[in-house]
């Protein structure tokens, strides 16, 4: 049982140089592991992202987010698919298996119904209220600020910081860090993020 994140940058060519979102978004792939084998970026703004540990996928789906959301005017749309990789290629957009036809599904409907997060896993009863968990913190996350967004980054990266340590990482006052993580809702995102991480252990272990 594996993850696959599949997923493409909105509004990408809108923005004249795109380096000022791919490097950044590379950077943190790289984190994850390497490319091709994890991950590929193709066609300009398309990309696909393997989590070993599915729990773990809406975790670093955030960290995309708010990766790219610190560009003014981007977003980012994101299937989380779940199940089994069959065939494992040199590059993973050409691996397959139940995971890929989940994300890659998923992530058309996305665009069809012109929403920017869902996930697709063998348990349809999680997927209905996950989704509609999934849909509800969208309509706060869709609204992060560039300087939000930068914040958030930071915030999911060193979990462990402070508010102290997160203004100092940014130059900006212990104060300012705490409107900013409100205006976000951030307390309410991570409680979204445990939610799904608990069930999708939970579901995995009866599996």
């Amino acid at each position: 049982m594996t993850s696959i994140i599949t997923g493409d940058v909105v509004n990408s060519r809108r923005v004249a140089e795109a380096s000022i979102w791919l490097d950044p978004l590379k950077t943190l792939f790289l984190t994850f592991g390497a490319t091709p084998a994890v991950w590929e970026i193709f066609r300009g703004d398309s990309f696909q992202l393997e989590v070993a540990n599915p729990e773990e996928a809406l975790y670093i789906a955030l960290q995309i987010k708010a990766c790219i959301k610190t560009v003014k005017g981007l977003d980012v749309r994101m299937a989380i698919g779940i199940g089994a990789k069959t065939y494992a290629a040199t590059n993973i957009t050409a691996s397959n298996g139940e995971v890929f036809i989940h994300s890659g599904e998923q992530f058309e409907q996305l665009k069809k119904k012109k929403q920017l997060l869902a996930i697709r896993s063998p348990w349809k009863e999680t997927d209905q209220v996950l989704n509609l968990i999934l849909r509800l913190a969208s309509v706060m996350m869709d609204k992060w600020s560039p300087s939000s967004s930068a914040l958030v980054a930071v915030c999911l990266k060193n979990a462990t910081f402070s508010q102290q340590d997160l203004g100092e990482q940014l130059a900006i006052s212990q104060s300012s860090v705490s409107e900013r993580l409100k205006r976000a809702h951030y307390d309410d995102i991570l409680a979204v993020e445990k939610l799904y991480r608990s069930t999708i252990i939970q579901q995995i272990s009866r599996s």
